[in-house]
């Protein structure tokens, strides 16, 4: 018919965000998610979409306005995968990045989430619910003073530091979940056990801390895979988990089921 014009729709692709992106999980979802058409926005240290230091309050903002730039305005889906293990010798680091930097992240990008009724996943740790993770680290964490808690961790060995700063990142998203729900937005955490990476190669390399992780128990028999956490963490982003808010999803093997049974 003359005189009609044919309006051609061109759907925004779908576009999410990865911290940690260079290496082992973060790595893994990455390649996992573009295998399925998205676009993915890849934030590490070096070499990745947006190069930024999480555990510094410049690369945060720099890692923010990074993804903001790439992605526009509307973001479908954050990974606040971005970690240091209990091997690294700076423990205020430890802190810094495993906690400030991802609740710097997922807030700094929470109305392009928002804006595009996306999802979130935090990284946590099935470390967090070990003996000595509920300390001075994670209540500071929580209580918003980086100063305090980058000071206790200096205190504390690496693995205190480390489990309190995944346990805190765990409540975290179990606070506000409530919040992000009423906004739009489903904000999940995943706690994995020991899974073969660079991180966890570092532990097992210590010269304290790699029998311990050696003699830890994993009912399944053995060490994870990063495509293992990487499926998990795809479908916490995935429409298949649109009732699913403010869960910590333990990927594990079974370690925290067998060290925790009556405990959820």
């Amino acid at each position: 018919m003359r005189g009609r014009c044919e309006v051609r729709y061109s759907p925004r692709m779908t576009t999410y965000a990865v911290t940690g992106s260079a290496s082992g999980i973060g790595a893994a979802v990455c390649r996992r998610l573009a295998a399925g058409g998205a676009r993915v926005i890849g934030v590490d240290l070096c070499g990745a979409d947006v190069d930024a230091d999480l555990g510094s309050l410049e690369g945060r903002r720099s890692a923010v306005a990074g993804v903001l730039r790439l992605a526009g305005a509307a973001l479908d889906g954050l990974v606040a995968c971005a970690g240091l293990g209990p091997h690294v010798t700076d423990r205020a680091a430890i802190v810094g990045v495993n906690y400030f930097g991802a609740v710097a992240t997922l807030e700094g990008l929470h109305d392009a989430l928002v804006a595009a009724r996306g999802a979130a996943v935090a990284v946590s740790s099935n470390s967090a619910t070990i003996p000595g993770s509920d300390n001075d680290i994670a209540a500071a964490c929580l209580a918003g003073d980086e100063t305090d808690a980058r000071r206790r961790a200096t205190e504390l060995e690496g693995q205190s530091a480390y489990g309190g700063s995944k346990l805190a990142l765990a409540r975290w998203v179990r606070r506000h979940a409530p919040a992000w729900a009423k906004d739009g937005v489903r904000l999940n955490a995943i706690a994995p056990g020991a899974v073969h990476t660079p991180l966890l190669q570092g532990g097992l390399d210590h010269p304290v801390l790699g029998d311990a992780i050696r003699m830890f128990p994993i009912p399944s028999g053995g060490f994870g895979t990063p495509e293992q956490i990487a499926a998990a963490i795809a479908f916490l982003l995935s429409p298949d988990a649109a009732f699913v808010y403010g869960s910590v999803l333990f990927a594990d093997g079974g370690t925290d089921a067998l060290l925790r049974a009556d405990t959820f």
